[in-house]
């Protein structure tokens, strides 16, 4: 069974806008990602598990807030305190983290079904969400993340490494 993506009734696929006489690779790109597991791991208070100890990818969790740790397949991404979100293209990546973060220790919830992960590639990809996000997005460096409100929904803007202007 294929998961059905919330926005597959609504999403336009062509050139909208002033597109005429521009380069292609300057044009602004909105797109969702798809095949994307997005999981939320949670480590328990009584815990005794080191993290430094643990590696998702050949990535270890971000202890400081704010922090984003990546690769070209996933993202460790601080949620909040001893909370952090996986974003990962591979179809195996719960499993590669449930043998890594014990039931003891973690709780670990698959929540792909109800996120939806958007690309904004471009030149003026950081001039969108600055239309809609009270944050200074100028300030959010590599290898940061923020949780804002974007017209009215709650969102998370990773920036890493790989980014490349894409968010």
């Amino acid at each position: 069974m294929t998961a059905i993506t919330p926005l597959e009734s609504i999403h336009k696929k062509g050139i909208f806008g002033d597109h005429h006489k521009k380069n292609e690779s300057d044009l602004l790109q909105i797109s969702e990602v798809k095949h994307i597991k997005v999981i939320q791991v949670v480590q328990y208070k009584r815990s005794k598990i080191q993290l430094n100890t643990i590696q998702i990818d050949d990535l270890e969790f971000p202890i400081e807030n704010l922090k984003v740790s990546s690769n070209t397949e996933t993202r460790i991404l601080w949620n909040a305190p001893k909370t952090w979100l996986i974003i990962s293209s591979k179809e195996n990546i719960i499993q590669k983290i449930k043998e890594k973060c014990n039931d003891e220790n973690f709780a670990i919830t698959d929540i792909s079904h109800s996120r939806a992960v958007i690309q904004i590639r471009g030149l003026q990809a950081k001039e969108v969400l600055k239309k809609g996000c009270p944050i200074n997005i100028n300030e959010i460096q590599v290898n940061n993340c923020a949780g804002t409100v974007f017209n009215g929904i709650t969102v998370v803007v990773p920036l890493s490494a790989q980014s490349d202007g894409v968010i």
